[in-house]
């Protein structure tokens, strides 16, 4: 059973900032596949729920800004993210990340901004976000503030936004993602409805001679209490052939990461994936812009 205590439906942005700055223990529910799930668990009861399911207008839905840069309507559903042109004609690495979230029916109720304030680790947007260096636009009574992914993220679980605090964007730069090819790849024990033991996102942008590394992001969820980027595996092999970058990446991410043991993975078989998962995700990233390897 869902414990829920009261249930009010925003008509607007500035309503639901109204509604939850009004009642201290409110919090927003859209798509619900995260926060019923929490109810069903005893978690968080009785609960007050502000719904935002029926702002489309100002929360749904992608564009393209005048100077390039994506943006992505919080309750954007999974699927709508993955078959957006606007999203596969400039960042379509993320809509394959939104294309693995549980089945069908998950990925037409659940939402992008849904899975960014979960702020789970394990959300399948997670690391592709972070590699691509997300804006993330939130509002409240008090104003408007933008939070670098970056920032985000404060714990397992926690992210830096308030309680009363909605989130109204999520912004792709276009200096960001031009240039960039790149792979998502999960790692879990099944195809589907899987949570993930590893997710690993690598962008690549490759110089003229379509052989060498120009730049790269590499970001993984589950390789540490919060998504992150391997910082110092970047800067090593940025300049270096594709060939020796694939060679050398696998034991440099590992070095960055600081995965766990738990009941779903070992800390050890974790290490393994990240080696052997950044390997292959810049093969496929840099094959995709056009290396030959």
């Amino acid at each position: 059973m869902y414990d829920i205590e009261s249930l009010y439906e925003a008509t607007s942005v500035a309503d639901a900032c109204r509604a939850l700055a009004a009642d201290p223990t409110a919090e927003v529910i859209a798509g619900g596949t995260d926060v019923l799930v929490k109810l069903r668990e005893g978690k968080g009861a009785p609960a007050h729920l502000v719904s935002i399911h029926e702002l489309h207008d100002e929360l749904d839905g992608v564009t393209l800004a005048e100077d390039g840069t994506v943006e992505i309507g919080p309750i954007t559903w999974f699927h709508h993210v993955t078959t957006s042109p606007v999203i596969q004609a400039t960042v379509p690495t993320l809509g394959d990340a939104c294309d693995t979230p549980g089945g069908p029916q998950l990925r037409v109720s659940g939402t992008i901004g849904g899975n960014v304030c979960t702020a789970a680790t394990s959300g399948d947007s997670a690391s592709t976000l972070f590699a691509y260096g997300a804006l993330l636009d939130v509002t409240s009574v008090r104003g408007t503030r933008t939070i670098p992914i970056e920032e985000w993220y404060a714990g397992p679980g926690r992210s830096h936004k308030e309680r009363d605090e909605l989130l109204v964007k999520i912004r792709i730069p276009r200096s960001h993602y031009e240039g960039f090819t790149g792979y998502y790849f999960k790692y879990g024990k099944r195809n589907a409805l899987e949570i993930t033991t590893m997710g690993c996102c690598c962008l690549v942008k490759l110089a003229a001679d379509k052989s060498t590394i120009e730049d790269i992001r590499l970001a993984f969820g589950v390789a540490g209490p919060t998504p992150m980027r391997a910082l110092a595996a970047e800067d090593a092999v940025r300049g270096l052939p594709v060939a020796e970058a694939a060679e050398k990446i696998g034991e440099l991410a590992a070095g960055c990461t600081n995965p766990r043991d738990s009941w779903r993975a070992s800390k050890e078989f974790r290490l393994q994936l990240i080696k052997e998962m950044s390997k292959r995700s810049l093969i496929y990233a840099a094959r995709r812009g056009g290396a030959d390897i």
